[in-house]
């Protein structure tokens, strides 16, 4: 049986006669294991799929014990074993069909009051001026053009990220469509507060004593940059009045 967070399903503003509590209610009963917790971080679970909660003739979302208990399993092997989302749905799938399935090892786990050990962050994937130059099939001129306005950056040793690689291939397509780079810098300093907001969001774990917290910040800076994307290209399509695939 899966381990219920403290709280139990009971508390908070559960329905007395169903056994259903609010989102609030369930925020409340995780939060004492995990302090972290947030209503966009449950509701960010349903959209992958990783619970479904009933819904009232209003549309409010109403959990029930399995909910929870699901929930706090979910949270518990992002803490204890920083297993990917899509990992801990399919585990957790097989234990609901009944299957004998061991528990998904990605790296290294936590147990009991082991302190997590921060490691060095992964070399970032980086590519030379003249490999940006031939994958994206344009010029030095074009190239600097586009790092005027501020399009592309390249580190301190004069390499680039590997994503400035994509970033210069669609700036290219762009342009065909009579698209300049002057015309993108609007687009690059709606980024830059979108990434200022989610650095705001996200610097109370990076400052935090323990290093389990600090750990989990750049997995919630994933996450907020997903829901920040789905968000741009929803209201982009809202304001077009288009349906994109």
């Amino acid at each position: 049986m899966l381990h219920t967070p403290s709280g139990g399903a009971g508390s908070g503003t559960a329905a007395r006669d169903s056994g259903l509590m609010s989102i609030g209610a369930v925020l409340n009963a995780l939060r004492e294991e995990f302090p972290e917790v947030t209503i966009s971080k449950i509701r960010f679970l349903e959209a992958e799929g990783l619970i479904e909660p009933q819904r009232t003739p209003s549309g409010y979302r109403k959990f029930s014990p399995g909910d929870l208990e699901r929930l706090g399993h979910v949270l518990r092997m992002q803490r204890d074993h920083y297993l990917p989302l899509k990992v801990i749905r399919e585990h957790l799938d097989a234990m609901e069909r009944g299957e004998a399935v061991p528990l998904p090892v990605v790296g290294r786990q936590r147990t009991g009051d082991d302190v997590l050990e921060v490691q060095e962050a992964p070399t970032v994937a980086r590519v030379g001026r003249s490999e940006l130059l031939a994958a994206a099939d344009i010029g030095e001129a074009e190239l600097e053009e586009w790092e005027s306005y501020g399009l592309l950056v390249s580190l301190a040793d004069g390499t680039y990220d590997a994503e400035a690689v994509t970033v210069a291939a669609l700036v290219a397509e762009l342009g065909h469509f009579g698209i300049e780079p002057r015309h993108l810098r609007v687009m690059k300093a709606a980024v830059d507060r979108e990434a200022g907001l989610v650095e705001q969001v996200v610097a109370p774990l990076k400052r935090h004593r323990n290093p389990q917290t600090r750990a989990l910040a750049e997995a919630r800076t994933k996450e907020l940059a997903a829901l920040t994307t789905k968000l741009h290209a929803a209201l982009l399509k809202t304001a077009l009045g288009v349906r994109l695939p």
